[in-house]
């Protein structure tokens, strides 16, 4: 599901109109009434990727274990700049970049590997032995319940 914009298109073209006139997110955001958070990332991809900022994306891009390592190398050994490096690579967000070295920082390499996949089980497996246990004892009881309705 694409994320959406807190912005109209309208508001998100008169805002790089601004940016373009030399406008900082500050002042774009109080002109045009909108969220200084908004206005400030909005500005942040529109110093990446230009125009194309405005074009909502309909797909996640995956990004492989070496990539996102080559990556945080480059960002901790500091062969440039937060949107350098994001211009280099054609990330969407500076904040890619952010989240990656922080779970870098606290997880080590193995915390970009690959996540697993849907949700996780909500129970612990048993035996067959524990399986044929627990259905048995139920039936004794759904039995003593039918013969206590039915003798009452």
């Amino acid at each position: 599901m694409p994320q959406q914009s807190s912005m109209p298109a309208d508001q998100r073209v008169a805002a790089v109109d601004l940016f373009e006139e030399g406008f900082g997110h500050k002042s774009v955001s109080a002109r045009l009434g909108v969220g200084a958070h908004a206005v400030r990332g909005l500005e942040r991809r529109y110093r990446i990727w230009g125009m194309e900022a405005l074009i909502d994306k309909t797909t996640k891009k995956r990004y492989s274990f070496e990539f996102k390592l080559a990556i945080v190398h480059q960002f901790l050994e500091g062969e440039g700049t937060l949107t350098e490096l994001a211009q280099m690579h054609q990330l969407s967000a500076t904040t890619l970049l952010r989240r990656l070295g922080k779970t870098y920082r606290e997880e080590g390499a193995e915390g970009l590997g690959p996540k697993p996949m849907g949700r996780p089980a909500s129970h612990i497996p048993i035996t067959r032995h524990q399986l044929r246990e627990t259905r048995r004892k139920s039936c004794v009881v759904r039995f003593s319940d039918f013969r206590q309705r039915t003798l009452t």
